[in-house]
């Protein structure tokens, strides 16, 4: 078995280049007809196949063994029952990541780390986990198997809308922060063609806009204003806050919801010519930041067209005019100075990175022994009645879950050679103030980590650039 470092270590490839070529977040449902313990077998069973995994060499965990995961994780289950007084309404037993790696690019050790460090920070060390290395395709992948309890066996895991998405985008960024290619964006003429709509305008933005248009008209009073809107067919709610509804909205929206300038007291000032009414206006689109320059010459070797070449031209250039502006911004006037500013702002996002990781790894620790010195606690009496009985077969039957739970507490501490177990309420008061700290930290964390983005980007579409030009010139110098 692999050895795993402790939660938040980084682990750095030796082999240069690595490009992840895809990840994706399944959903694994209880099958019809099958326990949820055989199902989490059958899945455990799978990933650490012998003959996938090099006989288990490339076969890591987290707060689990991987010879006992899907009972652990059942354990965690029950718990999860007792704390709150019911079963879970979902038949998600756990949830699976994968994620491969294009052929010859990573060695399997080297990818069970990568993905051990992907589990770790996506799941931020609350649930167990076993990550499985395949190098039985031409292509190594990992099988990451999480727990749908969390550890504590308190909370489950939300699958939110958009958490696909967000483990590519974390697999992204360890690729970038261990300064790894990541997956390029395909070119325009290579997406999927789709009908572009206008943005639909919202109801809030619609009746700001006639709210304009009224106050522009200079009613006499309030009334006379609360009329007209009731004119364009709004139904008008008056009282201590007025409200509208329009056709077909579900609730009312109150005027002093609708931002600065639409209150009542400042729609009666502007009516009564105490100030001036500034008209609504939408917010412009968020400018995106430049992208990667395409490798033209990489694409061309794979076959494209003279058509995509001339696109890509036009794309890169327009992309290093970006670029060059950002440079301007930034106050970086030669390629060393910013090879010097894009180390230094990586340094930087590391060491706050570690400091965070570092944080959430005693955040975790504090979490599991809080709920083991709890689980100790409970079920003392029953392990010392199961020691008077002698260690009876029957009497471990009859509270089994009292006992598994009094040894996996005793054998974590153990394991921490801890001579005296610490008070909850320290541990709670630990808890807090690294948690206090811990938010009070990521706003710079992520202004560091777009600084070091926009940084490392510029540097590799500066390095792209005339990695083209120069063979453009040796040729014209030919000529």
């Amino acid at each position: 078995m692999i050895q795993m470092p402790p939660p938040g270590g980084i682990f750095l490839c030796n082999r240069g280049v690595m490009t992840l070529a895809a990840t994706r977040l399944i959903a694994l449902h209880k099958n019809k007809g099958m326990t949820v313990a055989a199902c989490l077998k059958n899945r455990t069973d799978y990933i650490e196949n012998p003959d996938k995994t090099e006989q288990g060499q490339y076969v890591s965990s987290y707060a689990c063994s991987t010879l006992t995961a899907d009972e652990e994780f059942m354990l965690t289950k029950r718990q999860y029952d007792l704390v709150n007084g019911r079963r879970q309404k979902s038949d998600v037993i756990a949830y699976q990541i994968r994620q491969s790696f294009r052929p010859g690019e990573i060695t399997a050790e080297e990818a069970n780390k990568v993905g051990y460090e992907l589990a770790m920070r996506f799941t931020k060390g609350k649930h167990a986990f076993v990550v499985a290395t395949h190098t039985d395709r031409q292509h190594i992948h990992n099988h990451v198997i999480f727990n749908s309890t969390a550890l504590d066996g308190t909370k489950k895991f939300r699958d939110f809308f958009f958490s696909a998405l967000a483990v590519q985008r974390l697999s992204d960024l360890i690729c970038l922060e261990h300064q790894l290619s990541v997956i390029e964006k395909k070119p325009y003429r290579e997406r999927q063609k789709r009908v572009l709509y206008p943005p639909k305008e919202s109801s809030r933005d619609r009746l700001c806009g006639i709210i304009d248009t009224i106050l522009a008209e200079k009613p006499g009073d309030y009334e006379a204003f609360l009329q007209k809107l009731e004119q364009q067919g709004y139904e008008v709610k008056r009282g201590k806050y007025t409200a509208v509804k329009g056709k077909g909205q579900k609730r009312f929206i109150r005027f002093r919801t609708l931002g600065t300038g639409y209150g009542e007291d400042e729609i009666k000032a502007v009516l009564e010519g105490k100030a001036k009414h500034q008209p609504y206006q939408k917010k412009p689109p968020k400018e995106q930041p430049f992208q990667l320059l395409v490798d033209i010459q990489g694409k061309m070797a794979e076959g494209k067209s003279v058509g995509y070449k001339k696109w890509a031209t036009k794309f890169n250039l327009k992309e290093m005019s970006k670029t060059l502006l950002f440079l301007q911004e930034q106050k970086i006037s030669s390629a060393d100075e910013l090879r010097e500013r894009a180390a230094a702002a990586t340094e930087r996002y590391h060491v706050m990175g570690d400091s965070i990781k570092a944080a959430e790894a005693r955040l975790t620790e504090i979490a599991v022994l809080k709920t083991h010195i709890i689980n100790y606690a409970k079920t003392r009496e029953v392990y010392a009645a199961y020691r008077k009985a002698g260690y009876s077969k029957a009497f471990l039957e009859a509270h089994r879950e009292e006992i598994t739970l009094h040894k996996a507490a005793k054998a974590a501490f153990d394991e921490a050679e801890m001579q005296k177990l610490p008070k909850v309420k320290e541990l709670d008061a630990e808890f807090a103030e690294l948690l206090t700290k811990k938010k009070a930290a990521y706003p710079d964390y992520r202004k560091a980590r777009n600084e070091m983005q926009g940084l490392v980007r510029a540097q590799k579409n500066v390095e792209r650039f005339f990695a083209e030009e120069k063979p453009a010139q040796e040729n014209e110098q030919a000529r």
